[in-house]
């Protein structure tokens, strides 16, 4: 192969490894302050979301990783889905296909317990706000210049 081309692909792939990099950091820390809001708000004061409240346990570690690497695998995939247009549905659609998917999946659950929905339909709104949050922290780290845009060769 051209070794010009070779290093334009490690260069991409290094810039998707950086907004994939940012994107798991947003959606890790929009999970902290969710399963926060969740135990000692919204399971507080509201009797059907108390299923919400989290204890510091290890499944909690293992929806924090997931959500860290759903918000990796966002950042890269974002990256490639807007690369250098300024099309707002294009971002939208971005953000609504993984929130949705990740938040239509957990309503599926509680449709198919016998408890209440409520719960996982603040599930699935927290699920859309995460990937937006990490949206909007790729569109500022583009825009000083973080992040590159993807370009096609």
């Amino acid at each position: 192969m051209n070794s010009n081309l070779d290093a334009q692909l490690i260069a991409e792939r290094l810039e998707s490894l950086k907004a994939g990099i940012i994107a798991g950091l947003s959606v890790c820390f929009a999970f902290a302050i969710a399963s926060l809001l969740n135990t000692f708000v919204l399971a507080k004061y509201f009797q059907t979301l108390a299923c919400l409240q989290n204890d510091l346990d290890w499944h909690l570690w293992v929806s924090g990783a997931v959500a860290t690497f759903t918000g990796l695998l966002f950042g890269v995939t974002y990256r490639y889905i807007i690369r250098s247009d300024e099309n707002p549905q294009l971002k939208a659609g971005g953000v609504l296909a993984f929130g949705l998917v990740r938040g239509l999946t957990q309503i599926e659950l509680g449709w198919n317990s016998n408890s209440t929905i409520w719960p996982f339909l603040v599930l699935a709104g927290e699920s859309v706000l995460w990937f937006a949050l990490a949206a909007i922290a790729l569109n500022v780290a583009i825009q000083l210049r973080w992040v590159k845009p993807f370009s096609s060769f």
